[in-house]
């Protein structure tokens, strides 16, 4: 089991903190941590100088028919769905305290695993999971179902009822945050959860299910297995006795993931897939700075790593050389730092593979013809880690890969546009429909525009305003459903309903 944590000491570095970690990989099943039936592993490595972290179960079909085994044993049995409503919120709030005590612990291991800068695996990860979980579990007791206007002599009641066994798989860019989105929701409806963390990322959804157990979510309710995709996650996507699989990742597989949904017993599929989002700038945008600190800001977050990052800037001609100015000028305070260093804002990409995947894309822009104008290069190699610097693209046309593909990396295409109905029109020509926005003074233009967007997501003259009671999830092939706020219910739910006759 890691360290207890409690407050960072200031006389305590992050790396000092590191240094006595101890990391239990083993899988959570039933309430317990046991190792891969298989006895298999596969080790952990840190994204931040390659030094390995934990060997952890290697989860595969076996483990995932334990683990549903112990989840439809636990909601059958009523151990969980069956407790009143104001204890199972009780439980979800103390789980989330125990986050937040544990806080340090947490962003360290997110860091640590993922390559994240440690200031927003505190601020951003933990602080938004606790709230996560927080606001599920206060909502159990008071959400209510209907009477419906049956005849005089009859009574139909539509009632909210759990679906039963959930089957999460989450990705490795917001390890944690990701998987309290999925696991939150579905544990406040009353279900059991198996959890399937990415095996770039697996170490906090470990913790987490350590964490549950000690607030008072009895075992079996909530298992995490650790392994790959197409092992662990399409034995869990595939299994008959699941009846509800959210997924969060490439659209590639999420498409794999309904297919198999389809194959198996016809389980309710939810994916929140990719997205290649459009970040308009009009002429008469209200505040140039604000627009040019949000674009910059919200591509290079998280090293680009993140699905509705606004990778395709769109800015008026008449007012490109003035905005690039400004924000050429904000490229490098994102140059790439330790992750441990409570100053940095840009960390390490995930692993290797990552790493080829954003400098194969940098290589195919250049290729094309566009015009770098910062970044485009591995940086920080003598770390033994994996770090790329902030790249600016400009003169893009849409139909380069870097354009269109989801690159998933610090990597910003710069296009112009004179006309902004044409702008719209290259915004919505992607496959994707997660985020847009729309920088402009004229509210009526900005209304149209929002309108036209199609995205599931639009933001007017900010980018990244969020909070958890509202949706997240997108059009097209960014996926369906919705992550957060009440209708996240409606994913793990069934809709019931009683007609009783009156005599």
């Amino acid at each position: 089991m890691a360290e207890n944590s409690t407050a960072k000491s200031p006389a305590t570095s992050w790396h000092e903190r590191a240094a006595q970690l101890s990391i239990d990989g083993r899988a959570f099943i039933n309430g317990q941590r046991v190792w891969a039936c298989s006895e298999q592993q596969f080790d952990s490595h840190s994204p931040i100088d390659g030094r390995k972290l934990a060997a952890v179960a290697r989860c595969d079909k076996a483990d995932v028919d334990i683990a549903v085994t112990a989840a439809r044993a636990a909601f059958e049995d009523g151990r969980w769905v069956n407790l009143a409503p104001a204890k199972r919120k009780r439980i979800l709030i103390r789980f989330a305290d125990l986050l937040q005590q544990n806080a340090a612990e947490l962003a360290l291991l997110e860091t640590l695993d993922m390559g994240k800068p440690i200031q927003y695996s505190q601020s951003v990860d933990v602080a938004g999971a606790a709230n996560c979980i927080r606001w599920y579990g206060e909502a159990i007791d008071k959400v209510y179902g209907e009477i419906a206007p049956a005849p005089s002599h009859s009574l139909a009641l539509i009632t909210r009822e759990a679906v039963g066994v959930v089957g999460a798989i989450v990705p490795w860019n917001y390890p944690m945050l990701m998987a309290s989105w999925k696991i939150a929701p579905a544990l406040a409806a009353g279900n059991s959860v198996v959890l399937k963390p990415s095996e770039k990322s697996p170490l906090t959804a470990l913790r987490l299910a350590e964490l549950a157990l000690a607030a008072g979510v009895p075992p079996g309710v909530l298992n995490v297995l650790p392994g790959y995709g197409n092992e662990a996650g399409s034995a869990l996507a595939l299994h008959m006795d699941v009846d509800c699989i959210a997924f969060t990742g490439s659209t590639r597989v999420g498409k794999q993931i309904m297919q198999m949904a389809g194959q198996s017993n016809l389980k309710r599929a939810w994916t929140e897939l990719g997205g290649k989002s459009a970040n308009i700038v009009c002429a008469d945008c209200p505040d140039l700075d604000a627009a040019v600190s949000a674009a910059i800001g919200s591509i290079y977050f998280n090293q680009g790593e993140s699905c509705n990052a606004p990778s395709r800037l769109f800015v008026e001609e008449s007012i490109r050389e003035r905005f690039l100015e400004k924000a050429l000028a904000m490229v490098p305070s994102f140059a790439p730092g330790d992750p441990l260093d409570d100053k940095t804002v840009m960390g390490a990409i995930v692993d290797d593979i990552q790493l080829r995947t954003v400098m194969g894309y940098i290589e195919q822009g250049k290729q094309a013809g566009a015009r770098l104008l910062a970044g485009g290069e591995q940086v920080k190699k003598e770390s033994g880690g994996y770090y790329v610097a902030p790249t600016l693209f400009d003169r893009v046309d849409s139909g380069m890969s870097i354009a269109n593909e989801e690159i998933f990396g610090p990597v910003l295409s710069v296009l112009s546009f004179t006309d902004l109905q044409d702008a719209v029109k290259q915004a919505n020509a992607t496959p994707y429909g997660l985020h847009a926005a729309i920088w402009t003074s004229n509210l009526s233009k900005a209304i149209q525009t929002s309108r036209a967007l199609r995205a599931g997501t639009v933001h007017v003259n900010q980018y990244d305003g969020d909070d958890i009671t509202v949706p997240f999830g997108g059009y097209k092939q960014s996926g369906n459903g919705r992550d957060k706020s009440l209708h996240a219910f409606d994913k793990y739910t069934e809709l019931k309903t009683t007609w009783i006759q009156i005599q």
